[in-house]
């Protein structure tokens, strides 16, 4: 099938290794070429049956296709979905393929590329005495088996700026056993460690008031319910919505919004206990999940407490501010068996409570449904 006329897919071909051949397993499985073959494997188990090589190896000629999108086309997207960059070499060191995060990181569009010596695209230097390093693929190739880069390796890239990275590279074999070429798999090293551990909070975690987002918050959710499941117990869903706090934003400034924000998810925080999570979702909005309650009342008796403690007016800055609470409530098993349902319901609970007046709290049986 012709690629070359279809928006969005490059000219580049894949190589074999994804479609008919085999890499040989490395034998630690955190490295990041095993994290890549793992999803090209889930993704083309059934490729094999389909794809033939014909005097080129490198190149599919299969026109098969899954509905509108040929095989090929859906193994590019699987490879420029993976974090991780991917550079394939044929057996004499030439480059025959990059995903977007190897062009990203070398600074070599694919076109460019492609057809040169791996030893100008992906140039690898010691990061102290910064003499050349044998590439690793040339390696693999060799030695006919995984290699890792040593520590501190540099990449220099196209821009002659370098980089910091960790890779390994595979031996690629066809189906008769032939070697035919090697895979790189590399990643920045900057984003290790440490850096990777922020990064992670930082994706789960509200930016202004360092409290668990949506993401994190129904990850929990769902691991709340499966444990609810197994001790008998049940898990309150809260949605929580702050009254009337768009006119103190727009009187005070959101300096002083900010500030209101983060001293009352402090006040939610103090009203739960430790197990349970105190989650943003953006705005004015804020959710309590409450795990391994014994009855729905639990859940109305916290409810009353967060009433009651920003009934108490506060100073902000300056300021002397009041707020108040628009509460839905749903529990786990009686209002939903998932985290999708129980939130949905304690979302509707949260605005039949505002209609009601506003400063109040509803459970979801109370609604009428």
């Amino acid at each position: 099938m012709d690629t070359s006329s279809k928006p969005g897919v490059r000219k580049s071909k894949l190589p074999s290794a994804a479609a008919s051949g085999t890499v040989k397993e490395p034998a630690c499985p955190q490295t990041a070429r095993m994290r890549v073959i793992r999803q090209l494997r889930k993704t083309w188990i059934h490729l094999v049956r389909y794809l033939t090589e014909r005097d080129n190896p490198w190149i599919f000629k299969s026109a098969r296709v899954v509905g509108n999108v040929s095989f090929e086309d859906m193994a590019q997207i699987t490879l420029d979905s993976i974090g991780d960059a991917v550079l394939v070499v044929d057996p004499q060191g030439t480059v025959i393929y990059l995903n977007k995060v190897a062009e990203l990181l070398t600074g070599w569009s694919g076109e460019q590329a492609l057809g040169r010596s791996v030893d100008e695209v992906f140039c690898i230097v010691d990061g102290v005495t910064r003499q050349r390093v044998t590439s690793p693929s040339q390696r693999a190739i060799s030695e006919g088996r995984i290699v890792a880069l040593a520590l501190g390796s540099m990449l220099i890239r196209r821009d002659g700026t370098d980089m910091a990275i960790e890779d390994s590279a595979a031996p690629i074999h066809n189906r008769h056993g032939r070697m035919t070429g090697a895979v790189i798999v590399f990643h920045d090293a900057r984003l290790s460690g440490s850096v990777v551990q922020e990064m992670s909070h930082l994706a789960q975690h509200d930016g202004l008031t360092g409290l668990p987002n949506r993401m994190l918050l129904v990850e929990r959710l769902t691991q709340a319910i499966g444990i609810a499941k197994r001790h008998g117990k049940q898990v309150a869903l809260m949605f929580l919505d702050l009254d009337h706090f768009k006119p103190i934003n727009d009187s005070f400034g959101h300096a002083v919004g900010d500030h209101l924000l983060r001293d009352l998810a402090a006040d939610m925080i103090g009203c739960v206990r430790a197990t349970d999570t105190v989650s943003r979702h953006g705005g004015d909005e804020f959710v309590i999940l409450l795990s391994e309650i014994e009855d729905r009342q639990d859940a109305a008796l916290i409810a009353e407490k967060l009433l009651a403690k920003f009934a108490v007016p506060r100073v902000i800055d300056g300021h002397a501010l009041q707020i108040t609470l628009s509460i839905g409530i749903s529990v786990f098993p009686d209002d939903g068996a998932d985290a999708d349902s129980l939130m949905l319901k304690a979302d509707q609970a949260m605005y039949c409570a505002k209609n009601m007046g506003r400063n109040t709290y509803l459970l979801w049986h109370q609604d009428k449904r």
